[in-house]
């Protein structure tokens, strides 16, 4: 781990300061090592700190948390991800809260798309059925897919990408030391082995019910999209497609019967406008993500291709594996956001690339 983790996870971990205050702090002191040594004086000269702010700043009893944190983390083998690290997901460091800090078991890979899928715990065969055939298909086309690994629909999501033989993301609502439920520690080592878990909370934390609100706005905030597979009128899935809205993600619902308390929900959401799914094409092509992500120059025509410059072959060459966001095609093409948007907006228009929700661009199929 970064020498400076400890102070990351203590920063990540003061839930009564606000995530805006965090910010402007990282920015005033310039590292979170700089804030925690900081003394009352300097906190209060920085003009970001309430009394009651200061206090939580200084706290011994939340410093010592963040030590053990440290250390369970370590016997666990997980990682700690920054919102300054290039394997922050792109899509999280723009809602209106994302964690400072993320705990994961396994890889996240920040030019993945990912697409939610969720529902009720106590799922129906049918939405369990569901779940898993739609994540499989999509992760085929190349999708990774993103739920919370609760009972129910979101653990036959897991599932249904694993037995495609690719990438899933658990976001969980409790410590990343724990397994919750219990019977799924066998597929949260697959989803490890196979993806990522992760966790904004500290080692220890237990998953009680005020924690999946703020887990189901990084589920959603990760994603391009958030699809409802089934979801009574009360259920913890209908927050997450809130969280969706709020951030300009796509929402999606699988219709249900309408005798059925557990399609209340999803019916209810296509009534109110969100993309009804028959099918993973309604989602594929609602997102513009093509049926074969694995692009290649052979796919265009090598006339085209000669009137390409350096530098847009550069771009289209990053964008053969799939979407990419726009900051990672700047950041790994090594040119300022401006030079890749004046680049990409060329390509756009003579055809080769097309933009996706998100600021995520694909070559043209």
């Amino acid at each position: 781990m970064k020498s400076n983790v400890k102070y990351w996870i203590w920063l990540n971990s003061l839930v009564k300061v606000t995530p805006r205050v965090k910010y402007q702090l990282l920015k005033y002191f310039g590292d979170p090592v700089l804030v925690w040594e900081a003394d009352e004086a300097e906190l209060r000269a920085s003009g970001l700190c309430t009394r009651r702010t200061v206090g939580h700043l200084t706290d011994k009893t939340a410093r010592g948390h963040a030590e053990r944190a440290f250390e369970s983390l370590k016997r666990c083998d997980a990682d700690v991800i920054t919102i300054y690290d290039s394997s922050y997901p792109e899509l999280l460091k723009h809602i209106d809260d994302p964690p400072l800090a993320l705990y994961c078991r396994g890889r996240l890979e920040n030019d993945s798309v990912y697409i939610a899928v969720v529902g009720s715990r106590r799922a129906t065969w049918y939405g369990l059925d569901m779940a898993k055939r739609l994540s499989r298909e999509m992760a085929k086309h190349g999708v990774t897919i993103v739920s919370g690994m609760a009972r129910g629909v979101d653990s036959h999501a897991h599932r249904g990408a694993l037995e495609s033989g690719c990438r899933t993301v658990a976001v969980l609502g409790c410590g990343i030391d724990t397994v919750y439920p219990p019977e799924n520690r066998g597929l949260m080592d697959e989803i490890i082995k196979h993806g990522a878990v992760i966790s904004e909370f500290l080692p220890g934390t237990e998953p009680a019910r005020y924690n999946f609100p703020a887990r189901n706005r990084i589920i959603s905030g990760i994603s391009l999209g958030v699809t409802v597979v089934e979801a009574g009128e009360k259920s913890g899935s209908l927050i997450t497609a809130d969280y969706a809205l709020e951030q300009g993600r796509e929402v999606f619902a699988v219709p249900g019967n309408i005798n059925s308390y557990n399609s209340t929900g999803t019916n209810k959401l296509i009534r109110e406008g969100a993309k009804i799914v028959t099918g993973v094409g309604d989602i594929l092509d609602e997102l513009k993500i093509g049926h074969n992500s694995q692009k290649s120059y052979n796919d265009v025509k090598k006339t085209e291709l000669m009137k390409l410059s350096r530098d847009e072959k550069t771009i289209a060459q990053r964008l053969l594996n799939g979407p990419v966001h726009l900051d990672v095609i700047s950041r790994e093409c090594g040119m300022s956001v401006q030079m890749t948007s004046s680049i990409l907006l060329m390509l756009e228009l003579s055809g080769f690339v097309e933009q996706l929700p998100g600021n995520y661009y694909k070559l043209v199929e």
